[in-house]
């Protein structure tokens, strides 16, 4: 049995239900896997253990895969999308048209991720006739708790990455009013997803247990979308965390959005590669991102 090392982007939850349930019914070992989760401290943890081969694969958002970008580095496939973006309160609405100041909580309050996070807003606001300054918005590092930090600190007019499937779904279920700024809001290319990501030295190394890997993974996202009830009671049989309500609607609503084909994609993120040079935030040149494919 081969050991396969696979390390999150953040906490363990429903967007990696795949895995899980594939993990708890023993389908990898049928396959003769040793499948090994690794929860990471940190966000970019993953893209240093794969540069350096101590781990197998790393599922990471596509901005990452670019902006980590290391000469082997590999695509496996995009295993899930949603929406994502900018959510403003309904009462900071009027604020964010005339140009007021307003304060975003964020997980990650960086050069990077600020640019875009305002660049979706101008652009937001250059489709509804408006304009914004670049000073008139900031950024604040917090945590990924976004409606509980904007329930809980009225000082904050909106959160910045967020996804439909968590903060979309919280938001509805504690009746918090707001503005879901996404992709079809805001002409920006989405990139809200998962990539599963590797090297090319692994793939030399463990190319046939990738192989299976992924063909499993794409199976329980079928059995997943067959077995709603069930992967729900594995979820948190796994996770040991204690069911409710939210989480049981976040399930519903992140399970339809798994893949059941997961293949490398070189035309899937070229918008979203562009969008970021446009930016000068990420630029591969076009040798480097076909490589990645």
């Amino acid at each position: 049995m081969k050991k396969i090392n696979l390390a999150l982007e953040w906490f363990l939850n429903p967007d990696h239900l795949p895995m899980i349930v594939g993990l708890q019914k023993g389908e990898y070992k049928k396959a003769n896997i040793d499948l090994n989760i690794i929860v990471p401290k940190e966000h970019y943890d993953g893209f240093e253990e794969l540069s350096k081969c101590t781990i197998d694969i790393h599922c990471n958002e596509p901005i990452h895969l670019f902006e980590h970008y290391f000469e082997g580095i590999k695509s496996l496939g995009c295993f899930f999308e949603t929406r994502g973006g900018v959510m403003i309160r309904k009462t900071s609405i009027m604020k964010l048209i005339n140009n007021e100041k307003i304060k975003i909580t964020t997980p990650a309050a960086n050069e990077i991720t600020n640019k875009i996070g305002f660049e979706i807003l101008k652009r937001y606001a250059k489709k509804e006739g408006f304009a914004l300054k670049r000073e008139n918005v900031e950024f604040i590092e917090t945590d990924f708790w976004h409606i509980q930090n904007m329930k809980n600190n009225n000082s904050f007019d909106g959160a910045w990455l967020c996804f439909y499937n968590f903060e979309g779904i919280e938001a509805e279920h504690e009746n918090f009013e707001n503005l879901f700024i996404d992709q079809n809001l805001s002409p920006y290319p989405n990139f809200s997803a998962l990539e599963f990501i590797t090297s090319s030295k692994i793939m030399e190394e463990k190319g046939d247990e990738l192989s299976n890997f992924i063909k499993i993974t794409e199976e329980m996202s079928k059995y997943c979308k067959e077995n709603i009830e069930e992967a729900k009671d594995i979820y948190y049989e796994y996770s040991k965390e204690e069911k409710s309500e939210l989480m049981d609607k976040i399930i519903e609503d992140t399970i339809p959005r798994l893949k059941n084909e997961i293949s490398p994609n070189r035309d899937k993120w070229l918008k979203l590669s562009h969008f970021l040079e446009e930016l000068k935030v990420i630029k591969l040149n076009k040798e480097n991102y076909n490589n990645i494919w």
